[in-house]
């Protein structure tokens, strides 16, 4: 497939593409997915760790703190960090650093969705 021009770009949670290429996959039943599609759905199968609603809320609660963008959110969903330091690796590529107040309200929010 050649793609010509992007219509429009949206981040999104592993868990909301496991559940659109299930969706897919629903509506082609008969039909063999695209090896990339497939590929996607097995490790979405295997790496997702929340359904897709609640990865939606997660993502929001996080995108209502102060030093977060969207696509840090994602990635805290999709990785869910346990500690400070894996907190840290994530924003290690932005210009700025975070306070231990700061890392814990992202770590108890964190707990709630575990």
């Amino acid at each position: 497939m050649i793609v010509k021009q992007v219509l429009s770009e949206e981040l999104l949670t592993l868990a909301e593409v496991h559940r659109i290429l299930k969706e897919i996959k629903e509506e082609h039943k008969g039909e063999e997915m695209r090896y990339e599609k497939r590929r996607v759905l097995e490790y979405s199968t295997k790496f997702s760790k929340m359904d897709a609603k609640t990865s939606r809320k997660f993502l929001n609660e996080l995108l209502a703190l102060e030093k977060m963008n969207e696509f840090i959110a994602v990635k805290i969903v999709d990785l869910l960090p346990r500690s400070r330091e894996e907190l840290r690796s994530i924003y290690a590529k932005e210009g700025y650093t975070l306070t231990e107040e700061e890392l814990d309200a992202i770590l108890d929010i964190i707990a709630k969705y575990e």
